[in-house]
């Protein structure tokens, strides 16, 4: 969310756009931790799963928002 947030006060759409690759980037370690902390233990399958459903979910509306500003981002001129 915090990504979200310094992207989206940023002054363009490239900025956001970077930022939300970034979001993006977190969620995925994110749900690399939750193996981690299933296999030491320190979550039930049953939590495991509802977090990384979310986790999953999360994704995918970044990948959205992410696809929805690219097209928004002026194409580069060529010099």
């Amino acid at each position: 969310m915090s990504n979200l947030a310094e992207g989206f006060d940023r002054a363009s759409r490239k900025e956001f756009h970077k930022f939300i690759v970034v979001a993006k980037g977190s969620c995925a370690e994110v749900r690399s931790l939750l193996y981690v902390a299933l296999d030491a233990g320190l979550m039930s399958k049953e939590d495991f799963h509802v977090a990384m459903r979310d986790a999953q979910e999360l994704a995918r509306i970044l990948a959205g928002l992410r696809s929805a500003v690219s097209r928004q981002i002026p194409p580069a001129k060529v010099k």
